[in-house]
């Protein structure tokens, strides 16, 4: 277990993007948030600190809580590649799915519980009786039992799910119940439909992830900084230029890695469109359908080019699932006509420096046409929310909290069917042609972000569970 280090943010940025009178909502927020702890911490516990919406979210959303003098801290549990494979495979049960087609009997739960075990003696060291204890998502629900005779309130955050459970799901449930439902205070889900019939409905909050608009994902660039970076990196065939940004901590930077780029032929130009996304290499998230929906439905329609981006797979330590991901959109990617495949670019960015590698995503998305998240599954779509804010038009799956994200038609495009790829690729094909909705859209899709989407929407909500888990 190691801790993570916490950049504090000044909550008052804020004012100058959603007002002077909402900024101070938000700071008399934290206020109240100080009085109900009275003294005592919030630790966050999670299994990667990079890589993936629940890393990036926090790093986010603590630093804005540091910032208002809220003790709290993040810390990183260690597990084995058994230990990760196991909880990918409950991660994607959970998701309705049956993920490597593993079991989860008696061998797994020794497996679990013994890796969480070595974790106790260093949680014991962190935490203080009446602390608040936050676990995200399957890895760390086993640590429930431990912070609770720690003499803690403790609150499970899970960050995945499907709206109606099946065969799959509640496999997974069974599997997480006994870890969870003697121990846990309080349940916190992305959608209020996930949570399985044994959880009291009196015991759960819904509440959706936040995006921070100064962040390196998401600050303001110039459209000669987004071709810059697109450039260096290799994605574009651009002018070089300035790659500067700011990084989190305020200071400067400028992009200085390349990506690795699966592609034939040259990068694309900079006047191409240009279809994206942005997501871990999981099987949830179907690269290999958006590869496929592209060559049979869009491509040839227009000057259009698609690009999927991942993170690099060995720098995602709880996902051991990327690197078979990302081979088989290699092979898919392989098996395409020539024409096609020079059209389509796999991206894998890099991971060393976090900063940096936001910042080109957030080039990426404002450069994009359209961003795509044609998920199978989703508890929320932090992309979706990320391209929003950027005012770039999203065609996404009508899969779980992205329902309440994107207004059908008035702030993007949802695709009923996520498995049906003529239904993907005609919503790609008319906004592609018609450059007024991508705008209208786009416009629309920014003012519902900053609405509902930004961190002090999110704290309020926290505040809410505090006061819940306090009293």
């Amino acid at each position: 277990m190691h801790e993570v280090s916490i950049v504090a943010r000044d909550p008052r940025r804020f004012e100058t993007v959603i007002g002077r009178e909402r900024t101070d909502v938000f700071v008399n927020t934290a206020a109240l948030a100080t009085e109900l702890l009275a003294g005592r911490s919030i630790v966050n516990i999670n299994s990667t600190a990079a890589g993936g919406g629940v890393a990036e979210m926090l790093h986010v959303l603590l630093g804005y809580v540091r910032g208002m003098a809220i003790d709290t801290r993040w810390v990183v549990i260690e597990g084995s590649p058994a230990f990760f494979e196991l909880t990918k495979r409950i991660h994607n049960h959970l998701y309705g799915g049956s993920g490597d087609g593993g079991p989860l009997g008696e061998a797994e739960h020794h497996v679990y519980a013994e890796t969480l075990q070595a974790e106790h003696d260093d949680l014991a060291a962190m935490l203080r009786p009446g602390d608040l204890v936050i676990l995200h998502d399957p890895q760390t629900a086993g640590l429930a039992e431990h912070a609770k005779h720690l003499g803690c309130q403790v609150a499970w955050r899970c960050h995945v799910g499907i709206d109606e459970q099946n065969a799959q799901s509640e496999q997974g449930w069974t599997f997480l119940r006994p870890y969870l439902e003697p121990f846990v205070d309080h349940y916190v889900f992305t959608d209020p439909g996930f949570p399985p019939p044994w959880i009291p409905p009196e015991r759960t909050t819904a509440i959706w992830p936040s995006i921070d608009p100064f962040s390196p994902k998401n600050q303001e660039l110039s459209d000669e900084t987004v071709e810059a970076i697109l450039t260096h990196v290799g994605i574009l065939a651009g002018r070089p230029g300035d790659t500067t940004f700011r990084r989190n901590d305020g200071s400067v930077a400028r992009v200085e890695r390349h990506c690795d780029v699966f592609r034939t032929g040259p990068p694309a130009t900079p006047e191409s469109l240009m279809v994206v996304q942005v997501s871990r290499w999981d099987v949830m998230k179907d690269m290999i359908g958006v590869m496929q929906a592209f060559a049979d439905h869009v491509d040839g329609v227009s000057d259009v080019e698609l690009v999927l981006a991942g993170p690099t797979v060995t720098a995602v330590a709880d996902d051991p699932e990327g690197g078979q991901v990302l081979q088989s959109c290699w092979e898919a990617w392989r098996a395409l006509p020539h024409a096609v495949r020079r059209r389509v670019q796999l991206v894998c960015l890099p991971m060393h420096d976090l900063d940096e590698n936001a910042v080109i995503v957030n080039a990426l998305q404002r450069h994009a046409a359209i961003v795509t998240q044609k998920s199978l599954a989703e508890g929320f779509g932090l992309t979706v929310a990320e391209a929003m804010l950027k005012r770039t038009p999203v065609v996404a799956s009508a899969v779980g909290g992205i329902v309440e994200q994107v207004i059908d038609r008035e702030t993007g495009l949802l695709v009923k069917d996520p498995t049906d790829l003529g239904e993907f690729g005609a919503a790609l094909v008319r906004l592609l042609g018609d450059d007024e909705l991508r705008s209208k859209l786009g416009a629309a899709a920014r003012d519902r972000a900053v609405e509902v989407h930004l961190g002090d929407t999110h704290l309020q909500s926290w505040v809410e569970v505090m006061t819940a888990l306090t009293s």
